[in-house]
């Protein structure tokens, strides 16, 4: 039996920069950090041979063409496993269309799980790159990489995308009190809406290949990830709100479908009650909003959008495994 733990994550800026249409010309940013609601992945050997999977639902076929699940398919695809193992998945929240890249942290701790389950080692780079491999490249979801690297390393990182596709991860260095103070200071809700996020990254990312002003956009988004992380480095906190709202602006310029009438009322009523910037989590259209308020307004900001607010703590470890017994 091996058990992995691995994180979500939250994305603060940036976030449309990871998609390889962009990035391949310009290079890409993204501020963001794993929090503490994770996807657990349980591996077990299961003695005839075959396999079988619980997650939403339960899958238990003869063989590896036979996997209905694509992400599970690609994974064992790519690390040779043909059968003999059961696999169940378990998740702190609502592991899909919530914004918070629960698909790419799932594969992370598939990956990580199943490495250890064939005694190999996995570093957090080689969590990363495979579960892109898996996603993006042998599944062809129209995503980025963002969510993948959050996973595997954990922590509050500016993630860089080169144009030769490598990906460098580096910890945003800010006082002690100030990084409480921002984590005592977000607060987010549940807007109740799930969605698939791959129809708005699709049009997303043909947009951004052409669009010239969609593409001045996203630069800037880009040039406020490194000023987020420098803001936060010199300890000043209240830039990072203000950094959310131009960043969320931007974003909704992106692609149709980013926002509703829906999701534009509940942020202009928080920040009317006190939030000096926020986003919605994700690719858009639904998941979590995240804002940024004095702590004194949150009870304010609770009380004008009436949702429900889930509690987000920071998460310094990426995936990890929490128990092996290879026998």
């Amino acid at each position: 039996m091996i058990i992995s733990q691995t994180p979500l994550r939250m994305s603060f800026v940036g976030g449309g920069s990871d998609l390889p249409s962009f990035y391949r010309q310009f290079g890409g940013a993204v501020l963001s950090t794993a929090i503490d609601k994770y996807v657990y992945v349980s591996v077990n050997r299961k003695f005839d041979g075959g396999i079988r999977l619980a997650y939403s639902k339960t899958e238990e076929v003869a063989c590896l063409d036979e996997i209905e699940h694509e992400l599970v398919r690609a994974t064992f695809d790519m690390l040779g496993v043909r059968g003999g193992v059961e696999i169940t998945t378990t998740a702190d929240i609502p592991s899909r269309g919530t914004g918070l890249g629960s698909s790419s942290t799932f594969t992370v701790g598939l990956l990580n799980a199943m490495s250890a389950y064939l005694g190999r080692h996995a570093s957090a780079g080689d969590l990363g790159e495979r579960s892109c491999e898996v996603e993006i490249e042998r599944c062809g979801q129209p995503i980025g990489k963002q969510d993948q690297y959050a996973a595997a390393f954990g922590g509050f990182n500016l993630i860089e995308f080169r144009q030769d596709d490598s990906v460098n991860v580096t910890p945003v260095i800010m006082p002690r009190d100030v990084q409480q103070l921002l984590e005592d200071r977000i607060i987010v809700f549940y807007t109740g809406i799930t969605r698939s996020a791959s129809a708005i990254l699709e049009g997303q990312s043909a947009e951004s290949a052409t669009n010239v002003d969609k593409q001045a956009a996203l630069r800037r988004m880009v040039e406020l990830a490194y000023i987020m992380r420098d803001e936060l480095g010199r300890g000043h906190i209240d830039a990072f709100g203000e950094i959310l709202h131009e960043n969320w602006a931007l974003k909704k310029t992106l692609a149709a479908g980013i926002s509703n009438s829906a999701i534009d009322g509940w942020y202009d009523r928080a920040r009317g009650a006190g939030a000096i910037g926020g986003k919605l989590l994700g690719a858009g259209q639904g998941g979590f909003m995240m804002f940024y308020a004095p702590k004194e307004r949150h009870e304010d900001i609770a009380q004008a959008l009436e949702l429900r607010q889930v509690r987000f703590g920071f998460e310094r470890l990426g995936s990890r495994i929490l128990f092996y017994n290879p026998r």
